[in-house]
């Protein structure tokens, strides 16, 4: 059996989870997981990092060496959990923290990305070799860069049934895998915020860090007006593929919506932004999904999103022909997904293999993902 760590801090800045994960022959097995949950004070600079108006070059160039020993640090908690020797991992897969992802031309900015996290200092503190920067090479082969996480749902949920499997980070993706699908015929795309503009909410009004069972969003109404100026943003009914994040839906966006809207409630504020992540799936679904596969009636969730049963509901009050059921239901785990993800990218760059879907973003050829960081005196593990 190969062992590999998947690392993985998305846009929601809970923390960074990260999953042990076994392979031998054509099965995948998830041995331990934890969440190290990410310190207010690194948060913060993450966040200013993302800010056009906070960020600055010495910020990013710390903040990237910062968050190089985080994820070593998370890696090395994660095979201590598990009383796992991390000298048997063939390799860590480290996403990297995205600060800014520009998927579309804009004005003289030309389509990049930026994920920090130095692979280098996560190499050299756990021993182990280290895949990074894996959105980078789709971007270079013509591609958004986003999602990738596609790619390992293919390989893990094909069947002869259609499902779409839905995530609910930061942001809200889904991967439709039709019955009997073939690698081209995997269609995935960003459908809008999921829990980026209830979280910032929260900590504004509540500070706290989300808005837990979705207890608060229950406690509030809907505000038609507002959801309804928030579903004309461009992006809900841009064709895919499209990827989005931070930069749209970040805290300057909610700053604004607070200014515009000092009418509303902070429990309102709370209610619409989860309809909102429901009514964005729908809407997307509606135009790019259902016309695909008619006859889906399954959709899981996962992600953060999963355990809100507030939108649970709201989600499938708006699916009134699909079951919405989660990770958990499958025998997996909705917080692990993206990890187990990385992971399963990481392998197939160690062996020289694509690890991307171009029908999914958008890239001219199937690429390998990632750069390989070696720490000093590297040995492989024997198995």
């Amino acid at each position: 059996m190969e062992y590999y760590i998947g690392l993985m801090s998305g846009t929601s800045l809970d923390g960074c989870d990260a999953a042990l994960v076994g392979f031998e022959n054509n099965k995948t097995e998830l041995l331990g997981f934890i969440t190290n949950p990410m310190p207010q004070k690194l948060r913060q600079q993450v966040m200013d990092c993302c800010s056009l108006d906070k960020s600055n070059i010495a910020l990013c160039c710390s903040l990237n060496f910062e968050l190089g020993n985080y994820f070593a640090d998370t890696a090395k908690m994660l095979c201590e959990e598990v009383s796992f020797d991390i000298k048997k991992v063939s390799a860590i897969a480290s996403h990297g923290q995205t600060v800014y992802h520009i998927p579309f031309k804009e004005g003289e900015f030309i389509p990049s990305t930026l994920q920090l996290g130095e692979s280098a200092v996560i190499a050299y503190k756990t021993g182990v070799p280290v895949v990074s920067s894996m959105r980078a090479m789709d971007m270079a082969a013509g591609g958004q860069g986003a999602p990738l996480v596609p790619f390992a749902e293919y390989i893990l949920y094909k069947s002869d049934k259609d499902i779409a499997l839905q995530n609910l980070g930061g942001i809200g993706n889904v991967t439709l895998i039709p019955a009997n699908a073939n690698p081209d015929d995997v269609f995935a795309f960003d459908t809008g915020p999921a829990n980026m503009i209830i979280d910032a909410l929260t900590r504004r009004f509540f500070e706290k860090p989300y808005d837990k069972g979705g207890e608060l969003a229950k406690q509030g109404k809907v505000v038609d007006y507002l959801l309804d100026k928030w579903m004309a943003i461009p992006f809900v009914d841009m064709k895919p593929p499209k990827s989005t994040g931070r930069e749209l839906y970040g805290e300057q966006f909610v700053e604004e919506q607070i200014k515009l809207n000092k009418d509303i409630t902070p429990l309102d504020f709370i209610a619409t932004a989860t309809m909102y992540t429901a009514k964005t799936m729908h809407r997307n679904y509606e135009l790019y999904v259902f016309p695909r596969c008619p006859n889906l009636n399954k959709i899981v969730l996962s992600g953060g999103g999963a355990h809100n049963k507030t939108m649970q509901q709201m989600i499938q009050s708006l699916f009134t022909g699909c079951k919405v059921i989660t990770q958990e239901d499958l025998g997996f785990s909705s917080d692990a997904k993206e990890a187990v993800a990385f992971a399963i990218i990481g392998r197939e760059t160690m062996h020289q293999r694509a690890g991307n879907l171009p029908s999914v973003t958008g890239a001219k050829t199937p690429v390998p993902l990632g750069s390989i960081s070696y720490p000093p005196n590297y040995a492989p593990p024997v198995y």
